[in-house]
């Protein structure tokens, strides 16, 4: 996977937020940060969901990740499923199609 560097600033009590998570984790601050990112996008896609401004495709998008590990995410924070009986139906349909 290609990386990019990105410059951020940040405000002093981040910053020695961040210096110090670092140091408890042995790893050094642009780890920290980049760990930080992939849970922010999880935690974005799982409020995003909640609120049923996406579905389950683009909260996986948005963590990431792929359709199933989005659904075990959902399991593993307890969030409950917001389709509804007339999305099971259009499942089974597209199902049939390509079965």
């Amino acid at each position: 996977m290609a990386t990019k560097t990105l410059s951020i600033r940040v405000n002093d009590d981040d910053y020695k937020f961040l210096s110090s998570l670092a140091k408890e984790e042995r790893e050094d601050v642009s780890k920290t940060v980049r760990e930080l990112v992939d849970l922010g996008r999880v935690v974005l896609a799982i409020e995003k969901y909640k609120k049923s401004e996406a579905s389950i495709e683009k909260a996986a998008r948005i963590a990431g990740v792929s359709i199933s590990k989005m659904m075990d995410i959902f399991r593993e924070y307890g969030i409950e499923s917001n389709l509804e009986y007339e999305d099971y139906l259009k499942g089974l349909k597209n199902l049939k199609k390509v079965w």
